[in-house]
């Protein structure tokens, strides 16, 4: 099991310094919390933040959707064909500070797989999480092969809270379990907010789209967003700083978005296999520690 370092970070955030953990790909039905227990053994001190991927767990608990098994509505469609592909190719992408390569993608979204994504995100999370560009409602299909996405958990205090009193059992030290999601919380001065449902309290989740466009507009200050936190009670600002220490240092795995993913891998959107994410450098587990 390889280790990497993250040194200094910017700001506020160089009081910390982050250990990513690589293990291998957490396939459904995977024993996560055993596989964090082995992977930071050894390597944790009382009061370190263990920080885990809300993406990696959700996957382990096979909380996952083939989405090529959906049938799409006509509204997904009209979403997938219009929406995605002239409003945000057009005029969204660009007022949000896209990169060039992010809205052509955009304006060639896929119809057939797009409008089977947006179905479920129609389904499951409502109008405004649907008609974000990507990660609606946190449905998110990076890391994940062929048409899969994962969900976010329903209960993440409850699944930090577990890791924490099993790490706790067998490793006996007191660490701090936080699970954050890469889904962006803005920042203005001290009123924290993000278009992703369930963050953990004091950060305000509402409007879907409308949060997105207004934080990326105005260019707020973003960072990874903390979904649950166990075995201490840490301010918001502290839970943003310590994931996105994390989120630095975690990386993105096969790729930021599937089309960085598919890029990666040389083969079309849904043509990544499992056999393919096993090759990539896994590190769903990352060890903050503040600095002395």
């Amino acid at each position: 099991m390889r280790t990497s370092i993250l040194g200094k970070h910017d700001d506020q955030m160089n009081k910390y310094k982050a250990l990513a953990v690589t293990t291998k790909y957490w396939k459904p039905e995977e024993n996560y919390t055993q596989r964090i227990i082995d992977a930071v053994e050894g390597k944790i001190a009382d009061e370190d933040f263990v920080v885990i991927s809300e993406k990696a767990i959700s996957t382990a608990r096979g909380n996952i959707i083939d989405e090529s098994k959906v049938e799409p509505s006509r509204n997904a469609r009209f979403i997938a064909e219009f929406w995605m592909r002239i409003v945000w190719g057009y005029f969204l992408g660009t007022l949000c500070h896209f990169q060039e390569d992010m809205t052509r993608r955009l304006r060639t979204y896929p119809i057939d797989a797009g409008s089977r994504h947006k179905q479920v995100a129609l389904s499951r999370y409502g109008l405004l999480q649907t008609l974000m560009f990507g990660s609606e409602g946190s449905v998110d299909g990076s890391n994940l092969p062929y048409s899969y996405v994962s969900l976010p958990p329903n209960d993440p205090e409850r699944i930090a809270w577990a890791i924490h009193r099993e790490t706790l059992r067998e490793l006996r030290k007191k660490v701090y379990i936080v699970i954050v999601d890469t889904d962006k919380t803005y920042s203005f001065r001290n009123f924290h907010f993000t278009p992703r449902p369930k963050p953990i309290r004091g950060i305000h989740s509402f409007g879907g789209i409308l949060t997105y466009v207004v934080g990326r507009i105005f260019k707020l200050k973003r960072r990874a967003t903390p979904i649950a936190v166990a075995g201490c009670r840490v301010s918001v600002e502290q839970a943003l700083e310590v994931a996105e220490v994390a989120n630095r240092a975690r990386g993105h795995g096969a790729g930021r978005t599937v089309w960085d993913m598919a890029d990666e891998f040389k083969v079309e959107l849904t043509d990544v296999t499992w056999k393919m994410l096993e090759t990539t450098r896994h590190k769903p587990i990352v060890i903050v520690r503040r600095k002395r």
